[in-house]
């Protein structure tokens, strides 16, 4: 009798599913457990959304692009003296680097008769206006002497434009100065080196006045980051907290760890702050829609299913499947199936789980 009550009640709920009818849903199943074992659970009642939250990220303090000045050789040879060391304070004009070169000797060299060549052009040029003034001079030779003069002057400008950008020296030295005021950052060459224009710097620049936060954000949190919104640092190395607001952002996100650099402007800058330094930067950011749980509190199921335990009122527990968002610092966002009020396992889940799969 049992068998056929069975059948029928299988055979009316199929003849429901074939007419459209849509059965009854099912009630959600209450897992029981021992006195005994509750003692190893930890429940915890969902709180309210928070409308503001703190995204950690790591990050590290480095000069401005316009803070930075690499300075190479300005004509080949070889270095015979570094006349600065690393760390040190410089202002523009400070000699850093001495180099013996040839081809500067040859410039100067090439300025020195390029100036004596103007000289006498002057000369002949003055002479033939003052002869043909008198009326025994002939006027293509004061052009022809105007022309040589215009060329001397070309060919001075070239010659001293030359040495100008060699730079100061005598003979075949050649001093390389700094351009800006800065700190020496590094230095890229000794005594003995051979080099060249274009070639490897000699020593790199830095203004320490100029420096900014660099933090690195994950794609999935680009959304919640714009521009002016306000941070918190903490330098470890020198144990303090300056406030920052975030300035802009990298063009390009990292194919590898899928992260985007967010550069921040510092309300105010420690005197013993420098370039390379971690950072921890706390960013407010506008925080999720949804509710928070700890992470210990969402089991997963069948590599996809998010699912959490809460405590019901007649003494039992019911799973519940959820949408996650993000997870930071032991926290789960829930996107879905979650308000605040309810009481949620955060510890002690998966002892429920392992009831509940024999119920089944």
């Amino acid at each position: 009798m049992a068998d056929k009550a069975a059948t029928a009640a299988a055979t009316a709920s199929e003849g429901k599913a074939e007419s459209g009818e849509a059965a009854p849903a099912a009630k959600p199943q209450s897992v029981k457990i021992a006195d005994a074992q509750r003692q190893f659970l930890v429940i915890e009642t969902v709180g309210a959304p928070q409308a503001t939250d703190s995204l950690a990220l790591p990050g590290r303090v480095t000069f401005r692009p316009q803070a930075q000045a690499a300075v190479g050789a300005t004509t080949a040879g070889r270095v015979v003296a570094v006349l600065v060391q690393g760390g040190q304070v410089v202002k523009a004009g400070t000699p850093m680097v001495t180099i013996e070169s040839a081809d500067a000797s040859a410039a100067r060299a090439t300025l020195d008769q390029a100036t004596t060549r103007l000289g006498v052009a002057e000369s002949y040029f003055k002479r033939q206006v003052e002869m043909v003034e008198k009326g025994v001079g002939l006027e293509f030779e004061r052009h022809e002497a105007e022309a040589r003069l215009k060329e001397a002057r070309a060919e001075l400008g070239r010659a001293r434009g030359a040495v100008d950008l060699i730079g100061a020296g005598q003979g075949i030295q050649v001093t390389v100065r700094a351009p800006v005021n800065g700190v020496v950052m590094a230095i890229r060459t000794s005594v003995g080196a051979g080099v060249a224009p274009g070639g490897d710097p000699l020593v790199e620049l830095g203004d320490p006045g100029q420096l900014q936060l660099v933090a690195q954000v994950a794609e999935s949190d680009l959304s919640r980051i714009g521009v002016g919104q306000e941070a918190d640092v903490e330098i470890p190395a020198l144990s303090l907290r300056v406030a920052a607001r975030v300035e802009s952002f990298s063009p390009r996100v990292d194919p590898e760890s899928r992260r985007m650099q967010v550069y921040l402007a510092m309300g105010s800058r420690p005197a013993a702050l420098r370039s390379g330094m971690l950072a921890q930067i706390s960013l407010r950011v506008k925080s999720e829609e949804g509710v928070s749980v700890p992470a210990s509190a969402v089991l997963i199921k069948e590599g996809k299913r998010r699912v959490v335990y809460l405590a019901r009122e007649d003494g039992g527990f019911e799973s519940r499947e959820v949408k996650t968002g993000r997870n930071q610092d032991g926290k789960v966002v829930i996107l879905q199936g979650l308000v605040a009020g309810e009481k949620v396992v955060v510890r002690g889940a998966l002892l429920l789980d392992t009831q509940a799969e024999l119920l089944l």
